[in-house]
């Protein structure tokens, strides 16, 4: 158990913010699983400002979450963000504002000049964390990565800058901006950060399994640690990393029914905010994650991928059930 600001957190596992994942109906399931805290997907400042109703749709469904949760929002301009934060805290009362200073993708980094590409410029990281604070009343968080490469990693002096505008934690993806995705995360640079603030750090990178989760817990002594990519398709790790971490239990494996009753109740979550048209397309991708691995996963792919309503993923997913009985 550790605090953000008021904030209680109940364990130290978390879901990561993540595009096109990390929404109401996503969190809710990892939720069940037993997340302390999770953080959306990232949220334009720009678009709120402009009521840009499809980016407010991506926020529908959050107050059914039991959680704390944060919406992440990202943008370089400081009072845009600190205004952005301050019509999302009076349309969807979050428990805390994130702010990506980590996504690495050009759209984010390079042609908004925010996220990942703010970490060259600790006064304006300064400006923007310091309006946010100053224009809301919850705990304000960010999300930071290494450095803009491996000549300018500057985690600790930004993570510092960080904590002297206010926010209430920080969360590290130790990788550059240079690297995206690939290569290893260096847990040693969240070490380093927890070693320089007062502000409860979350570590978040390379954690695939319960295993990985504890040993950066132990190696950097992060507050918490945040789960990713791992947990798309596969939100037991959330489950199986607390058990491991509080009863030392092992993960177990999941069998097929389990992941279709997962899969369905995702699409009952996503249906309760989303058209089905839109949620037919969105768990083409989830149910191949969900499926990765068993037999005939190639086959019964290519039979969601044509899909055009809810009935026909039921049927297919309902047959592929009976054949495993």
């Amino acid at each position: 158990m550790f605090y953000i600001g008021n904030i209680k957190i109940k364990n130290p596992v978390a879901l990561a913010p993540m595009a096109g994942i990390s929404n109401a109906s996503y969190i809710k399931i990892c939720e069940e699983m037993g997340a302390s805290y999770a953080v959306t997907e990232l949220i334009s400042s720009e678009a709120i400002i402009r009521d840009n109703k499809k980016t407010f749709d991506m926020l529908e469904g959050l107050d059914k979450l039991k959680i704390p949760y944060a919406i992440q929002i990202f943008g370089g301009n400081p009072k845009n963000m600190g205004l952005s934060a301050k019509i999302i805290c009076e349309k969807f009362n979050p428990s805390i504002i994130d702010i990506n200073m980590g996504c690495p993708v050009p759209k984010v980094a390079i042609r908004s000049e925010a996220g990942s590409s703010l970490l060259k410029n600790p006064n304006l990281i300064y400006e923007i964390v310091k309006s946010v604070v100053d224009n809301v009343s919850i705990p304000v968080t960010v999300k930071i990565r290494s450095g803009w490469d491996n000549f300018n990693i500057n985690a600790v002096e930004n993570a510092k800058i960080i904590e002297s505008a206010g926010a209430s934690a920080i969360c590290v993806h130790p990788r550059t901006r240079a690297q995206g995705y690939t290569g290893h995360s260096d847990w040693n640079i969240i070490k380093k950060v927890k070693e320089s603030v007062s502000i409860p750090v979350i570590g978040n990178g390379d954690i695939n399994n319960c295993y990985d989760a504890k040993k950066m817990l132990e190696e950097t002594k992060c507050d918490a640690i945040m789960i990713g990519r791992a947990c798309i398709g596969n939100p037991w790790i959330i489950k199986e990393t607390i058990n491991y971490l509080e009863k030392n239990e092992l993960p177990k494996k999941i069998d097929l029914k389990e992941k279709i009753k997962i899969i369905k109740k995702h699409i009952k979550y996503l249906l309760e905010v989303k058209p089905e048209r839109v949620v037919v397309l969105e768990m083409r991708m989830h149910i191949s994650k969900y499926l990765k691995g068993i037999n005939g996963a190639s086959s019964i792919n290519t039979l969601i991928n044509k899909s055009k309503t809810i009935k026909e993923i039921y049927d297919i997913l309902n047959e592929l059930e009976d054949k495993n009985v």
